[in-house]
């Protein structure tokens, strides 16, 4: 099935319906396979939704000096998040995903509630003492889930030590993106509008102390790096672990086109565009993005959705 662009939304999916699996047919539909997610299931606002996190238990450990924390819920194969660069936040796709998984969270060194981190000198160093505290946990092998910043972690991570990853999850990677583009910083309500593409339907987000923020941008500004990275990106060709990668349709932050870079680059990807979501899919389509999230980490290779793009909808 060739590739349509991320506009195309399959046909086989009426808005209300909940439609379970498997993907529809080729033979039935000529748009890009797509996830069967329902409207009606998917929580909006926070009348309904209680706060998310509530059953994850906090930790800390040691690596590479630092003490480095985390929250942990669920049983099962191991899935380690790393955060973006708004750093360690709960959404109700973890704990989704905490039901079918073990669900490790870190919060990575310079940020949140950990010191000032003057030490890590580039992405790749990070993901090495994020490779580090894993195995700390004890964790020799683990899927591994990367939000934006943390995307970019994840694939360094994954580059230094495939032996350790059966899968990647990446969702809205900042490791390629356009020259110029920053990461969403300001006010809790300057933050949702870049995050989300309905912050209207979210609980507000809660104010961040201002010397976290500076510590924390200082950090961010500090190992981003290009937008474009040509060694990254000529070392994503050779990359084994099959790879997820997930974009809203509304992300304001990075723009979703450049998914087909990695599409292009890595061997085993799959890349999904999740509608009527911003950069924040798992707290924006949590249902919706645990289900497809799920499904991959515990299929690999045999994943449902097609290699072509596909767009989850509604």
């Amino acid at each position: 099935m060739s590739s349509a662009p991320a506009s195309s939304i399959c046909p086989c999916i009426r808005p209300g319906r909940a439609i379970s699996r498997p993907s529809c047919a080729p033979s039935s539909c000529s748009a890009p396979r797509c996830s069967r997610a329902s409207a009606t299931s998917e929580p909006r606002g926070s009348s309904s939704v209680s706060a998310p996190g509530a059953d994850f238990r906090e930790g800390y450990v040691e690596a590479d000096g630092f003490r480095v924390r985390y929250l942990e819920a669920g049983h099962g194969a191991p899935l380690v998040h790393l955060h973006g660069a708004g750093g360690l936040r709960l959404t109700p796709a973890h704990d989704l995903l905490a039901r079918r998984f073990r669900v490790v969270a870190f919060e990575m060194p310079g940020f949140g509630l950990s010191g000032e981190n003057t030490k890590t000198r580039s992405m790749a160093e990070l993901a090495s003492t994020m490779a580090r505290a894993a195995q700390a946990l004890g964790l020799d092998t683990f899927n591994l889930m990367g939000t934006s910043f943390g995307g970019t972690t994840a694939l360094w991570l994954a580059l230094q030590a495939p032996e350790r990853v059966p899968a990647l999850v990446l969702e809205a990677p900042a490791a390629i993106r356009p020259e110029g583009s920053e990461p969403p910083s300001g006010s809790p309500e300057e933050m949702a509008r870049r995050l989300y593409a309905h912050p209207e339907r979210l609980p507000a987000l809660p104010a961040v102390d201002p010397a976290v923020r500076a510590k924390t941008q200082a950090l961010v500004q500090r190992l981003r790096g290009p937008g474009r990275d040509p060694d990254l990106e000529e070392r994503l060709r050779k990359l084994p672990t099959p790879t997820l990668v997930l974009f809203g349709t509304l992300d304001g932050v990075i723009p979703p086109a450049m998914g087909r870079i990695y599409k292009d680059l890595i061997p085993g990807c799959h890349l999904v565009f999740v509608y009527d979501a911003g950069h924040a899919i798992g707290a924006e389509r949590p249902q919706a993005f645990a289900e497809v999230v799920g499904d991959f980490v515990e299929r690999h290779e045999a994943f449902v959705v097609s290699r072509a793009e596909t767009v989850i909808h509604p």
